[in-house]
């Protein structure tokens, strides 16, 4: 029989752990970590210009420095796995001073995932920025990592419930544990990455950056996993101190 303590703890862990991975899920799928702020297209040659990042932004050609341009000058937003910028829905930009405007999209496919990243952009000539490619990396992986580890303690938990045992809680925990640990390091890795990509790609006048909803979620995520993992931690180790006890009270 588990006692009323543990069992609370439990429940509690359990609640904490689902919202965590629903935030954690709604982040990775979503485009919001970073977006810019750009001045209004005024002027032909500008919106010629910037008609023209435009297309090639749309096209298949992966460049980094052709998209990160284009999210510069076009308010556009990146996520992990999408590249998004707004534009006019019209095919004439400037004619229309309110015109409605859309937001278009691109996602990163899994071998642009892994494509290197160079000291500068767009020139494959000038070697490969390890420290940019390894965190570019590391932050569409770890995430994937601390899903992994949710999953795999649900599977855990779901067997200890069936064989009414409360030995597995401690391994749940240290999994709950290792998978805040790798979403806060998705959460650092990914503002590191923007750091250094906006060090060697400087941002045009005007133009701002600031974190999107989807990083903050990402972020909120981390913590309550470590709630969960903290719960657990101690259900597992106040219950088995007080197995052990009740073994020796009743040997002697």
């Amino acid at each position: 029989m588990v006692d009323n303590r543990y069992a609370t703890a439990l429940v509690i862990a359990c609640v904490l752990s689902v919202l965590a991975t629903v935030y954690l899920s709604v982040a990775i799928g979503t485009k919001h970590w970073y977006q810019y702020s750009s001045p209004t297209v005024r002027g032909e040659a500008n919106v010629s210009d910037l008609r023209s990042l435009y297309e090639e932004f749309m096209d298949e050609e992966f460049d980094e420095k052709t998209y990160s341009d284009t999210l510069f000058r076009l308010n556009g937003t990146v996520g992990l796995w999408w590249r998004c910028v707004i534009v006019p829905s019209n095919a004439h930009w400037n004619k229309e001073q309110d015109a409605k405007m859309m937001l278009e999209c691109r996602s990163f496919s899994l071998p642009q995932q892994f494509t290197p990243k160079y000291k500068e952009p767009g020139n494959h000539n000038s070697g490969e920025d390890m420290l940019r490619t390894y965190m570019w990396r590391c932050q569409f992986l770890l995430p994937l990592v601390s899903l992994g580890l949710v999953v795999l303690a649900g599977l855990t938990g779901f067997c200890a419930c069936l064989c009414r045992s409360l030995t597995p809680v401690l391994g749940i925990g240290v999994l709950h544990l290792l998978a805040g640990l790798c979403t806060l390091a998705t959460v650092c890795c990914y503002l590191a990455g923007m750091d250094l990509l906006h060090r060697v790609s400087m941002l045009p006048d005007k133009v701002d950056g600031s974190l999107g909803w989807s990083l903050y979620l990402a972020l909120i995520s981390s913590p309550l996993h470590m709630m969960a993992a903290a719960l657990l931690l101690w259900a597992a180790r106040s219950h088995s101190q007080n197995y052990y006890r009740m073994t020796a009270y009743r040997v002697a």
